[in-house]
């Protein structure tokens, strides 16, 4: 078993706190992901799991054993690094071999298992090259290798993809997704990078200044952000935040936003947003809601006409990323490729607000979860 717990967790150099009481439980074979700005504590917390930063203060536990005091070659785990860390006067063989050989393992099982990696991640050819002949992807395949053989229950990944390019990242996501189906082991997994965390995770743990902010699913933590800083911080472009006030008419809550109003869902709880009537919070709008014409799946209730005035258009082929002006505010709508439009035009769109987010604008957290 290589569940994992931290329990109050914290990290600190002299008088700076740099991770802050973290609770957190991993499961079993699980793909979790650390993501968040830099700065925000995630390869010190990671790196303390791996026993390469004194643990300041709480508990580490994997499997259920204790772990702050326990060397990092006893932990059962493997680190993969941003810069790939090969030894670069060994073949791509030896270095998969090296920290097999360190245990004195015999030379037969050796092999084996370096030539099993290599299969699994076709770098076969490779073996009798070194580091400096190698692309970027091909060295971090090696670097997965060198992990691999080791058979470890939990893999340790520090920003593996961050020296890669567009195209090769967007490769090695599928296949380290790939590699944790195949290997059952538990992978955690750091990046800055939140299409990294949403595509690849089991569950994402968001953190800022070393704190969490929210552990939960990809898809939960797009639709149901617990602050403003999730809901800004998990998607792309990001969510657009708008200071509104909340008002009412009969049984229907509405936001008002220099001067448009725009209907809150029927299957909000209003009982959290009675509170706010007549005073002012943020809403959040992510950019797929606007549209150019109203969508036919969507009820009519949950629609709104916005007018604003165009800034840029962003075409990314399959669509264009709209830059817009209202009420003074930069907002993002994603369109169309279809879409026309010319610098300081008004545009007239219609927003779907049934996903509509509330955000408390002093404590920025939401007032619907």
């Amino acid at each position: 078993m290589a569940s994992i717990s931290l329990k109050k967790l914290n990290k600190s150099y002299g008088a700076l706190t740099v991770v802050h009481d973290i609770d957190l439980e991993i499961a079993d074979k699980e793909f979790i992901i650390l993501v968040g700005p830099s700065g925000c504590g995630k390869s010190t917390t990671l790196r303390m799991i791996a026993g390469l930063e004194e643990i300041s203060g709480g508990e580490l536990q994997i499997g259920g054993d204790l772990m702050n005091d326990v060397p990092s070659k006893d932990r059962d785990i493997a680190m993969v690094f941003q810069n790939y860390a090969l030894y670069p006067h060994m073949t791509v063989y030896k270095n998969m071999a090296f920290g097999l050989q360190l245990r004195k393992v015999s030379r037969d099982f050796i092999d084996s298992q370096v030539q099993d990696a290599a299969k699994i991640l076709d770098i076969t050819h490779l073996l009798n090259r070194k580091p400096k002949a190698l692309s970027g992807g091909q060295r971090q395949r090696v670097a997965l290798g060198r992990a691999m053989v080791r058979n470890p229950a939990v893999f340790l990944l520090d920003e593996p993809l961050s020296n890669l390019d567009a195209k090769l990242r967007g490769t090695m996501r599928a296949e380290i997704t790939k590699l944790h189906k195949r290997l059952h082991a538990t992978f955690i997994y750091v990046t800055h990078d939140q299409i990294e965390a949403m595509t690849m995770a089991d569950r994402i743990v968001v953190m800022k200044d070393g704190h969490i902010q929210q552990v939960d699913t990809p898809q939960n933590l797009y639709d149901r952000p617990v602050n403003m800083f999730v809901a800004g911080f998990i998607g792309a472009p990001q969510m657009n935040m708008m200071p509104s006030v909340i008002e009412r008419r009969g049984e229907r809550y509405f936001a008002s936003f220099d001067g448009r109003e725009l209907p809150l869902p029927a299957h909000f709880d209003k009982s959290r947003i009675a509170p706010y009537e007549g005073h002012e919070l943020v809403i959040g709008i992510r950019p797929e809601n606007f549209h150019e014409l109203p969508p036919a799946d969507i009820a009519p209730e949950n629609l709104a006409p916005f007018s604003a005035v165009m800034e840029l258009a962003e075409p990314m082929g399959s669509e264009i990323h709209l830059n817009i002006v209202a009420g003074g505010r930069s907002l993002i709508a994603r369109v169309s490729p279809r879409f026309k439009g010319a610098i300081g035009d008004e545009v007239k769109l219609v927003v779907d607000t049934t996903n509509m987010q509330l955000f408390d604008r002093q404590t920025e957290r939401s007032i619907l979860y």
